[in-house]
């Protein structure tokens, strides 16, 4: 199937794929898109018109040849399907062997209406053919191409006497040599009808000119360059007085029929040289015309690259205005403005396992505050414990993080912490409290983003943590929850 256009369903010739990935005969595709004004893939209308997109209109400039599809169909085994023919090969070779297959059937060109084999068409045209009808050149009669022939095959040997021959020239040939006769006796031709127009004179004007009975078709038989000659000609046949006239006038008849023809010639020439030249000044015209649309066109899509790179850069800083702004919105979603904080870690089973790899040690939690304008803190949770508590404990710690409004506030902070995980069936929560050390940095005024932590590196035994009587973890899913007491 995917070697058959979408259209006409037969053999793809020239391959276009179009968007919507559909292949159609170059032709095929030409003739839709003229026909059609907003022509849509007929594969994607029989396929789901319920998913028909901008990608299934059909335009000969959204389509691209497809050669890989078009190598496979030019390397197919095919074969003649025409009755008689045994001939086998691929299909490259298949239109050149259409065109020569003899058992094909094609009409004659005589317009006969018969419809013969390729290889009986020479039989058709000389028997049958209603049409092939020729004049015979010797008696004027219509035949069959055979019956001409046969009627006359002694006669078309017979040879023929030259155009000539009323002026006296005697040779006799076929038409090859006749024609090769014409070419080299020309200055003999002259001769002869020069002798042949004194007669004239001297029969109409018998005291004015006196033929000489000498002339004769042996001295008529020089060539056309003895009688160009100007020095000692040598016609014995004329006396010395009047051969140089007699000779004179035929050169000057063969040069003006020669300087006649050149002139011809010139003028054929010339005016092929005129319209070549009014070819050329229109082709010039033509590329001008290309170039400056090419530079027309290069400017625009130079334009055009640089609005898509300003666009570009805009879709980026949005994009980036867009995560921050889904950053602000998830945090004030989460945070909490009362010092109680409760945080839901899921997948505890792969970040459990992550904590032992090394792959992700520990967790924050997002940032909460112990009032509207109070201080900014938050948890941070060691999954398979750490220092005192690693591999055996989960570690959780309080966290005290730079806020906006740190030069209003009490340092060191000196609130109470109470850290919880939570038993799910609400029979037995860890519980675990301390009170900030006031010497320790920290519980500073922060410097940084964060303090360093402080809290429980030994706050609930892993084995508890998994244990089945408990409910601290179900469907992957734990709750720690931490109060501030700001009293």
């Amino acid at each position: 199937q995917k070697f058959l256009c979408s259209n006409c369903h037969n053999i793809l010739k020239k391959a276009l794929q179009t968007l919507c990935g559909h292949r159609y005969c170059s032709a095929c595709l030409t003739w839709i898109v003229r026909n059609n004004k907003n022509a849509i893939c007929q594969k994607c209308k029989e396929e789901d018109p319920n998913t028909l997109g901008e990608e299934s209109l059909l335009a000969e400039e959204r389509a691209f040849g497809d050669a890989a599809i078009n190598k496979e169909i030019s390397e197919l085994r095919v074969h003649c399907v025409t009755p008689g023919c045994s001939w086998s090969g691929i299909m490259k070779d298949f239109e050149e062997h259409q065109s020569l297959c003899e058992y094909a059937l094609i009409p004659c060109h005589t317009g006969c209406g018969h419809v013969v084999m390729r290889r009986k068409l020479a039989d058709h045209l000389e028997n049958g053919c209603v049409n092939n009808v020729t004049v015979c050149q010797q008696c004027q009669c219509s035949l069959a191409g055979s019956e001409c022939q046969q009627s006359h095959s002694t006669s078309s040997a017979s040879k023929d006497g030259c155009c000539f021959s009323e002026v006296g020239c005697a040779f006799r040939g076929s038409k090859e040599k006749m024609q090769e006769h014409e070419q080299s006796a020309v200055g003999a031709h002259m001769l002869l009808l020069l002798q042949h127009m004194r007669r004239l004179q001297g029969t109409l004007c018998p005291q004015g000119f006196s033929p000489r009975p000498e002339l004769s078709l042996k001295s008529a038989g020089k060539g056309i360059c003895e009688l160009q000659m100007p020095a000692e000609p040598e016609l014995d046949c004329f006396p010395a007085s009047s051969v140089p006239g007699d000779e004179s006038v035929l050169q000057q008849l063969v040069r003006e029929k020669v300087i006649s023809e050149l002139e011809n010639k010139l003028h054929v020439f010339e005016n092929i040289v005129a319209v070549l030249n009014k070819e050329v000044e229109s082709s010039n015209l033509e590329i001008l015309a290309f170039r400056r649309q090419s530079e027309l066109d290069q400017n625009i899509i130079r334009g055009l690259e640089l609005k898509i790179a300003e666009l570009h850069q805009c879709l980026m800083q949005k994009d980036a205005g867009l995560s921050c702004l889904h950053k602000s919105l998830l945090f004030s979603e989460q945070a909490s403005y009362d010092g109680i904080f409760l945080w839901k870690i899921t997948e505890v089973g792969r970040k459990l396992q992550d904590s032992v790899t090394g792959r992700t040690v520990s967790l924050y939690s997002p940032a909460f505050y112990t009032a509207k304008y109070g201080y900014k803190v938050c948890l941070r949770v060691y999954l398979n414990g750490d220092g005192t508590g690693k591999g055996t404990h989960m570690s959780l710690f309080f966290v005290v993080m730079k806020g906006d409004y740190d030069a209003l506030l009490p340092w060191p902070f000196r609130h109470k912490v109470t850290f919880m995980l939570l038993d799910q069936n609400n029979r037995e929560h860890i519980i675990d409290a301390f009170r900030p050390d006031l010497t320790s940095a920290s519980f500073q005024r922060p410097v940084n983003e964060m303090n360093v932590a402080s809290g429980c590196p030994l706050f609930l035994p892993l084995a508890k943590l998994q244990s089945p009587k408990h409910a601290y973890v179900r469907e992957d899913t734990l709750f720690l929850k931490c109060i501030i007491e700001t009293n």
